[in-house]
């Protein structure tokens, strides 16, 4: 399933028993409703164990953040958890400037965040 503005596109699928969001573009204030909505859809489901696939993110300012630190928060109180993967450079600098890498569990692949979502901190 894929939806998206011209600044962001959002795609999901299953890989084990986690939920792959793949996110494409920039995380910034005009594009935080459509992810916070699919992020809180996907939690209402129950589909709580979500790995976030950042390959194609070029740009994430602090509403970004905020919004996947409110989605980590929704999963966790559901028993689930939140795992970024494929964090470009350039992002996973902020990640690490703002140490949210002390909170998300960061992986190389997709592989590897599911392989480690299915024993989730």
């Amino acid at each position: 399933m894929e939806e998206g503005s011209a600044d962001l596109s959002l795609a999901t699928r299953t890989e084990g028993l986690a939920t792959v969001v793949v996110a494409q573009g920039e995380i910034d204030l005009s594009t935080i409703p459509q992810l916070t909505e699919k992020l809180d859809d996907l939690i209402a489901q129950d589909q709580v164990d979500l790995i976030i696939d950042m390959a194609g993110v070029d740009f994430i300012d602090s509403t970004g953040l905020g919004a996947l630190v409110g989605a980590r928060k929704k999963a966790l109180s559901k028993d689930g958890s939140v795992h970024l993967a494929c964090v470009q450079a350039k992002v996973l600098k902020i990640f690490k400037i703002t140490q949210l890498t002390e909170i998300f569990p960061v992986h190389e692949s997709v592989a590897d965040a599911v392989a480690s979502a299915s024993g989730h901190p």
